[in-house]
């Protein structure tokens, strides 16, 4: 729902996509709180692009997070500049943790404007670009970068039709953080995306390459665990859970002790990858239960 925009600015759609020529730049947007809105396109035509909540700018984006006029694009010669316009909240340009006052884009950048993400593109064959961006979105969720639940179910299905074909093992993990809700309610919710983008982060990095890793939903992921039985799987997982654990995330200038819960399950004669998904999401409601901040393999 559109706000109005003479109320204040929230401490912490846009527009129907325009037509586009071929070649023209452009800013698509590949995350925001409204899903309609996902993939919609900005061609920058105007020498200057202004970002705002006010119904006034060229890109509006109805949110108590963004302010009235926030940023804008300006072109400067062969050059595409962002710049801040004071705004409450900041704007930041990739994985940049500093708020940005002004900075030359270059192709791929993508600018977060309080819970929305906008991807520029820009040279000869911007419709190329757009499909890749489009094509990449139905796989990945936007936040983290990691599979998205749709995603995460075809791998499901995919490993369980090899791991029965072959006879081999196959594992989950449920992976949840600890008392969400008060990461978002103290510090923001543009501060709790932060966090779960970095955990995506650090989950990916720390998981094997044969590993695959999505997001399930909300604050909770899936670790998708070929090869690998109920022990060995329990086992990372409490690696996992402790290194999180001594982790310090750190966001503008905030540290924020972050904590998970994991439930394990390992592939048995079940007929379906909807069994492993609920074994291993009971065994998570259970380290819950015990407390949080723990592993469980077992009902």
């Amino acid at each position: 729902m559109q706000r109005d925009d003479d109320s204040s600015t929230r401490l912490t759609g846009t527009l129907p996509r325009p037509p586009s020529a071929e070649g023209e730049d452009c800013l698509v947007v590949i995350f925001t709180g409204s899903q309609s809105d996902i993939g919609a396109r900005h061609v920058l035509k105007s020498p200057v692009t202004r970002i705002g909540r006010s119904r006034h700018n060229d890109i509006v984006i109805p949110s108590d997070a963004v302010s009235r006029h926030h940023a804008e694009i300006e072109r400067e010669g062969s050059e595409i500049i962002v710049r801040d316009l004071g705004s409450t909240n900041g704007t930041f340009i990739n994985d940049g943790i500093e708020r940005t006052n002004e900075c030359r884009l270059r192709r791929g950048d993508q600018i977060r404007i309080g819970e929305t993400v906008l991807k520029y593109l820009s040279g000869g064959d911007i419709e190329s670009q757009y499909h890749a961006v489009v094509s990449t979105m139905a796989l990945t969720d936007g936040l983290t970068s990691l599979a998205n639940r749709k995603h995460l179910d075809s791998m499901m299905a995919e490993e369980m039709s090899r791991a029965r074909r072959h006879a081999r093992a196959l594992s989950a993990l449920m992976i949840d953080i600890d008392h969400f809700k008060r990461v978002n309610d103290v510090f923001g919710h543009i501060t709790g995306d932060q966090v779960l983008k970095r955990l995506g982060a650090s989950l990916k990095q720390r998981l094997r390459p044969s590993d695959k890793v999505g997001r399930y939903g909300g604050e909770e992921f899936c670790a998708i665990l070929p090869e690998t039985g109920k022990a060995e799987a329990a086992f990372l997982a409490e690696s996992l859970r402790a290194q999180i654990a001594s982790e310090s995330f750190v966001e503008d200038g905030k540290k924020i002790a972050v904590t998970v819960s994991i439930g394990v399950a390992a592939l048995t004669s079940e007929a379906h990858y909807m069994e492993l998904y609920r074994a291993a999401d009971r065994r998570l409601y259970r380290a819950k239960q015990l407390g949080r901040n723990r592993v469980c393999y077992e009902d």
